[in-house]
C-alpha cells in the first residue's frame, strides 16, 4: 500500500485546502509550511529569512555539487556555507522530507517531493491542475483582487514554481510521466478527495 503523499499543484486550483481535507479524512500528517519551521530549527536561520526563498530557485551552478558531495545530514547543518540560501534550504527541506517519510503515512505538499522520495515505492505522487480561467477567479475571490491582477499572479506563480521543480529535478514540472495520478480540481474538492482517497487505498 502506498502511505505517503506527494501534490504538486498549480497556483489557484485548491493544492492546501485538498491536503488539508485529506489529512483530515486519511488520519495522517500534512506538511507545507511546516517545513519552513523545521529547517529553521536544523539551521538556526529565522523561518521569515527562509520564507522568502522558500520554492525558489537559484542560478547557482554549485547546487548540483552539493547534492552528490555532501550527505543531507552535513547540509542541513549548513555545512556547505557558500552556497547560496535557496540551495541549501531545499537540501535541508529534502533531508526532513525523508525523515517525515521514514516515520510513516504523510502528506506532503509541493518541493519537488515527488523527486525527493523517488527512490521509495510506498509513495503516490499526485498533481493537481485546473484551467486557468478557474484558478484566476478562485485566486481573485480569495485574495479580493481584481481578476487582472489575480491572472497575472497566476502566471507567475506557476512560472515560478516550475522554474523551481525543473531546476532541481532536471524534470519538468506537472509532466504526466512524473506523477502517479493528475486529477482536474474543477471536479470540485469533495471529488477530488474522495478519488485520491479511494487511489490511495488501491
Amino acid at each position: 500500500m502506498k502511505s505517503i503523499i506527494t501534490i504538486g499543484r498549480q497556483f489557484g486550483c485548491g493544492g492546501k485546502e485538498i491536503s488539508k481535507r485529506l489529512s483530515e479524512e486519511l488520519g495522517i500528517p500534512f506538511y507545507d509550511k511546516e517545513l519552513i519551521e523545521y529547517a529553521a530549527t536544523q539551521s538556526g536561520i529565522s523561518p521569515e529569512i527562509l520564507e522568502q526563498y522558500d520554492e525558489k530557485a537559484t542560478n547557482s551552478l554549485l547546487y548540483s555539487l552539493s547534492l552528490n558531495t555532501y550527505s543531507y545530514a552535513g547540509a542541513t547543518s549548513l555545512g556547505v556555507p557558500n552556497l547560496p540560501l535557496n540551495d541549501r534550504l531545499f537540501i535541508s527541506q529534502s533531508d526532513i522530507i525523508k525523515q517525515l517519510a521514514d516515520k510513516g503515512p504523510c502528506i506532503i505538499l509541493g518541493r519537488c517531493a515527488d523527486y525527493v522520495l523517488k527512490d521509495r515505492n510506498d509513495v503516490l505522487n499526485v498533481f493537481i491542475h485546473c484551467d486557468k480561467d478557474i484558478r484566476t477567479e478562485n485566486v481573485a475571490k480569495r485574495l479580493g483582487i481584481p481578476e487582472s491582477k489575480a491572472a497575472e499572479l497566476v502566471k507567475k506563480t506557476d512560472k515560478r514554481r516550475a522554474s523551481y521543480y525543473n531546476y532541481y529535478t532536471h524534470q519538468k514540472w506537472g509532466e504526466l510521466k512524473n506523477f502517479d495520478l493528475a486529477i482536474n480540481s474543477s471536479l470540485g474538492i469533495e471529488k477530488v478527495v474522495e478519488t485520491i482517497k479511494s487511489f490511495y487505498k488501491i
